[in-house]
């Protein structure tokens, strides 16, 4: 009976939960992201494509992340051009190279051809031919995909020099071959991409706007409940998975339209295995459990990391290793300097390093059961970057500054022991330079964590 109760309640959260549409950052923002992009070409140009139609049945549709970032466009199979403005180029002597006219900038979304009958299983779509199109999606222009060879010829026509500095996704099949048939109606031997477009849009990616950062609060404040109400269903006898199951539910309740990655919730030997996700295991007594579980809201996604004892209390042991974490976790977020800090330092060599930090901190305050530093089982970087993917693009050696949000998660995994804790919130850095703890009204403290699982 109560699985059955169990069941209905988790069917009527989805149902609850697909009343949500997307939030969104203002239209005009991701013009300027656009144009933002369109600066850092070169006079080259970028072609992008979105995400294919996921197999019915199977997954539910995600749009490609830069992809979404450039446009908002959560429909599949449609393209970006975007195009920098240049100047007029007078032609080269004694070079197969021509003049070229001023150009302005230009920003093109190309969709699909609509399918009624794929549309009977998937909802209706839109395209170029559309009602007021151009306004929905906020592109100065929407062509139909067809027209995009015939694009990207006119541009060759224009400036034979320009079509050969495109920028795409560097994994993308839809842009090798579109390149690829490109460069044979050119008369081409190839049309290699001048650079991989992702590179100058994951430096776009890791500055948030204001509007980014509620949007990722939104996906906090949802995961924070998830926390919660995991923390009060987790007993000895009871299945990780079905911690999982009400945490899913619990988020989507909150408005999210999925986990933003796959649920871990690890108990006694689970927990120091750093991304199990089996959750298959029924909880006992004695055990630490590991419930790394966080949403989705709106695209933006949220990474929250917390640890029980699954008897309600704490041992001493098990205490004295969450303390540690806890304050590795503190000791990292107050040496924090905005421009100068970085996350991860797998050597734990550079001192403004976040990682070498936590590092540090733990190998100073805790002893294995041989007597040795604890350090060492600390096997995990501290942090990533979070926005529209849980671990959001960068390059680790480059400081941290204004306007990124990023995870600070220390761990220890102490299999002799069947011990594994980590704590794991999201920081934005705001304006002034300062950590604002986006999770900070989660409980933290090893007695807090205790109160909570009462509730």
């Amino acid at each position: 009976m109560k699985i059955r109760i169990w069941i209905a309640t988790i069917l009527l959260t989805l149902s609850c939960a697909s009343s949500f549409a997307l939030d969104s950052v203002p239209k005009p923002e991701y013009h300027q992201r656009r144009a933002a992009l369109a600066e850092k070409l070169h006079g080259g140009i970028a072609v992008l494509f979105a995400a294919e139609e996921s197999v019915l049945d199977f997954m539910p549709y995600r749009q490609d992340s830069d992809f979404y970032y450039l446009s908002g466009w959560n429909e599949p199979g449609a393209a970006i051009v975007i195009l920098p403005a240049v100047d007029a180029a007078p032609e080269t002597p004694g070079t197969a190279l021509g003049g070229r006219a001023a150009q302005p900038y230009r920003e093109i979304l190309f969709l699909p051809t609509r399918n009624p009958r794929t549309e009977k299983y998937t909802g209706p779509k839109m395209d170029a031919a559309t009602p007021g199109v151009a306004a929905t999606t906020g592109f100065d222009e929407v062509l139909p995909m067809t027209e995009l060879p015939a694009v990207l010829n006119k541009i060759a026509q224009a400036d034979r020099n320009r079509i050969r500095d495109v920028w795409t996704e560097k994994d993308s099949p839809q842009a090798k071959a579109l390149l690829g048939f490109t460069a044979a109606t050119l008369g081409l031997s190839d049309l290699e991409s001048a650079g991989d477009v992702s590179q100058p849009i994951m430096t776009l990616r890791a500055f948030k706007s204001p509007a980014e950062v509620e949007l990722i609060r939104k996906a906090t404040d949802a995961s924070i409940a998830a926390q919660l109400a995991g923390m009060r269903t987790i007993m000895p006898g009871v299945r990780e998975r079905t911690v999982a199951g009400v945490e899913i539910a619990k988020m989507m309740q909150e408005g999210c339209e999925r986990p933003s990655y796959a649920p871990i919730v690890g108990s006694g030997p689970n927990s120091t295995t750093l991304h199990y996700s089996d959750n298959s295991r029924i909880m006992k007594s004695g055990d630490t459990v590991v419930i790394d579980e966080a949403g989705e809201y709106s695209m933006y996604a949220s990474d929250i990391t917390r640890t029980m004892p699954v008897s309600g209390h704490f041992t001493a042991r098990q205490r004295e290793i969450y303390n540690l974490v806890l304050g590795a976790q503190r000791a990292a977020a107050a040496a924090f300097v905005a421009g100068k800090s970085t996350i991860n330092d797998p050597q734990h060599k550079r001192p403004d390093s976040l990682d070498t930090i936590a590092f540090n901190y733990i190998n100073e305050h805790g002893k294995d059961l041989h007597g040795q530093p604890l350090g060492q089982y600390m096997v995990h970087g501290i942090g990533h970057l979070v926005g529209i993917d849980v671990h959001d693009p960068w390059e680790y050696s480059r400081p941290l500054d204004k306007g990124m949000v990023f995870t600070i998660e220390p761990g220890l995994y102490l299999p002799e022991e069947n011990i594994g804790v980590r704590i794991e919130d999201v920081f934005y850095v705001g304006p002034d330079g300062k950590l604002i703890d986006l999770v900070e009204k989660l409980p933290h403290e090893a007695t807090d964590i205790e109160a909570a699982m009462k509730k």
